[in-house]
Formats: C-alpha cells, structure tokens, sequence
C-alpha cells in the first residue's frame, strides 16, 4: 500500500480576514488527493484548528501604512527571519504568504533561493493602485498569486504574471435572521440602527473611532430613535473600543457579529477594507471613511493611480458609496451623508452585481492549480 506524502505547508498571516482565507485554502490542498499537510508560521484561531502551532501572536506583523513598519523595522526584520529559518530548515513544500505583502515578499525572495519551495501569495499586493516597482518582486519570488477579484487577475495576465482569480467568500453572504439577532444581543425592534465598523488593526480604531464617536453623539442627539452597533473582530479589539466608547451613549459593542449587525442596520459607516464589501454585498450601505497619519497620507496620496479607494467602488468602476478621506472624514461629512442614507438611498441591485462579481474559481480549483505547479 502506497503511503501518503504528507505536504509541509508554511504559512504567514496577519489578520483575522487572512486567517480565514488561509484556512480554507488549507482545507482544499488537505481534500486535493486526501493529502495529509503539515503546518509551520503564523496563522489565527482558524489555521490553529488545523494544526497550526503559531510560532507568535499573528498581530505583531499587524502593521499598516509606510511610517507604522518602518517604526518596527527591527522587531519585525528578527521575527521575519527566524520564519525563514524555520521553513528552510522544515524544508517545506509551499510558503503561502497570506496578505501583509511588505511582509511576506523577504520570505519569499529568501526561499526561492533555495530553490525547493513554490512561492504562493494569496491576496494580491495593491499594485493596481500604487508602487508599481513590486511587480518586479513578484515576478522574480512568486510562483503564483492568488486575486480575490477579477480585475486583479486581468492586470497580472497582461503582465504574462501566473495568477488565479480564487473569488471571495462575500459572494455567498446573506443577511442573518433580525429577530433572531435583536433577542440574541438585547436590541430593540422599535429602534433603528447604524453599524460603525473601525477596523480591525488598532491603529485604524485609534486613528477613526475618535471620529465616529463624536459622529455618535450628535446624530443620537438629533435622532434619538438610533443605537449605534460596533462589531470588534476579537476580545482584544473589542477591549479597546470600550475603553474609548463614554457609556452615556447607546452604543453595543460585541465581537465576531458584523454580519448580523449589518444585517439589522439601516446603513453603516466603514473604514475602509473589506468590511466595506461586507456591507454593500450586505445591503447595509457603507460610508467609507479612511485616515491615517498626517505623514502616511502625505507619501501614499501621490502614489495612489485610482479615484476611488473603497473596495465596492473599486469593482463597480464609479463612486456609488460616499468616500470621506482623511480630512473630509468628520464629523459634519458624516452627518451630511447619514442624512442622505435616512432619505432612502437604496442600491439593492449593486449589492447583487457585487455578488456576481466576487464570483471565481473557489479554493478547490485553486488547490488544483497549486499542486501543478
């Protein structure tokens, strides 16, 4: 009887979005021949479920922006490097860096001079949008890069770079039950809601929740039939949000529900990522807002190629949701555009075109294409 070759998998995520993603793409490589896989890096509750000993707390790679890595540089560079120790010396088959490209491109250039590992990315780097130079990186140290989206796929091809467009998950997301919802986190059906999502790194809460807050408390002034809903994505983040959060406001915050918060909310206000598409796919209309520090904004706005920065816009081609940008994004804008979203502003059709669009290959064809690498 012939014995199963076990995969030795290692794997680089740095956010709870990743995790996920990762460990389905996992699951499929798993199901393609029944293939038993060993897993070595980094990863989150998901990946961990499959095996995955963590080799630290996945939120120290966690970074965004130019000025946040460069700030780590030193943390991040040791932690970095004792990840590639640790896939040279598992002589591992596949690396799959999972986002945080900044990141993951010194893994990957590092194991393909080793000449024994095939290089996967999966979430393509954003360079549709700004720094072009790491299409140079990418052709040299990845073997394949893995597009949640269609139009990401159709840029590497005519750079005649191996990609998959895999699809997203939010193409099959429906709206949760509301009454099921509103017993389960003591809300009122006689009230309305509005969903703020933060974002999931802290630097994205402490730079934009400020914000939403003084938003909370003028609107709830004004509108006393509103509650205000704040899904964190974990006991840590929501910890921080409390923190900020003054309770003389009806503000709800609980972790892992933002699709049933979504899901009983009027509209939403959303920093933008992909909880923006999460909303808009949702039909809980987004307002996009994005700030970050004044030197982070100064260097990337004149690197940005694209009008718009919100992912449903992105996929749409034109500006349907409002986008609030940095200095735009405050308190008076927002109450500007959730006066607009309280006038009716319905866009059911686009939620079911952005559906359609997140359609792709799904992770088991994915998984295919990997192992003929």
């Amino acid at each position: 009887m012939q014995t199963k070759k076990t995969l030795r998998v290692g794997i680089v995520v740095g956010e709870h979005s990743g995790d996920l993603l990762g460990s389905e793409l996992v699951k499929s490589l798993k199901n393609e021949n029944d293939t038993d896989i060993e897993l070595f890096g980094i990863g989150g509750p998901k990946l961990s479920e499959l095996g995955l000993k963590s080799e630290f707390n996945f939120k120290k790679i966690n970074v965004m922006g130019l000025v946040e890595p460069l700030k780590n540089f030193r943390e991040l560079n040791k932690l970095r490097k004792n990840l590639i120790s640790l896939f040279v010396d598992k002589k591992i088959d596949y690396f799959i860096g999972v986002d945080s490209p900044d990141f993951n491109i010194t893994i990957h250039k590092q194991l393909k001079k080793n000449g024994l590992t095939k290089n996967i990315q999966l979430v393509s780097p954003s360079v549709w949008v700004w720094r072009q130079n790491r299409l140079k990186h990418i052709r040299n140290f990845i073997d394949m890069t893995i597009c949640l989206f269609n139009f990401e796929h159709e840029f590497y091809q005519k750079e005649n770079l191996k990609s998959i467009h895999l699809g997203h998950p939010f193409s099959h997301l429906e709206k949760g039950n509301r009454q099921v919802i509103y017993n389960k986190y003591n809300l009122s059906a006689d009230k309305h809601y509005v969903s703020i999502l933060p974002g999931s790194r802290k630097s994205e809460i402490n730079n934009l929740l400020p914000t939403y807050i003084d938003f909370i408390k003028e609107h709830s002034e004004k509108y006393s039939n509103y509650e205000y809903l704040i899904p964190a994505v974990d006991s840590s983040s929501m910890k921080d949000i409390k923190s900020m959060v003054p309770p003389s406001l009806p503000i709800h915050v609980h972790k892992n529900c933002s699709n049933e918060f979504l899901s009983v909310s009027d509209y939403s206000i959303v920093t933008s990522g992909t909880a923006t598409l999460e909303a808009a796919v949702l039909r809980c209309n987004p307002i996009i807002c994005y700030k970050t520090s004044f030197i982070n904004y100064a260097i990337i706005s004149r690197m940005l190629k694209i009008d718009n920065v919100g992912l449903p816009n992105l996929l749409l081609g034109s500006r349907i949701f409002p986008e609030l940008i940095q200095s735009d994004c405050n308190k008076q804008n927002l109450m500007k555009e959730a006066e607009k979203m309280q006038q009716g502003f319905c866009l059911d059709d686009y939620a079911l075109k952005l559906q359609n669009l997140l359609l792709g290959e799904g992770f088991q064809e994915t998984a295919k294409t990997i192992r003929r690498l």
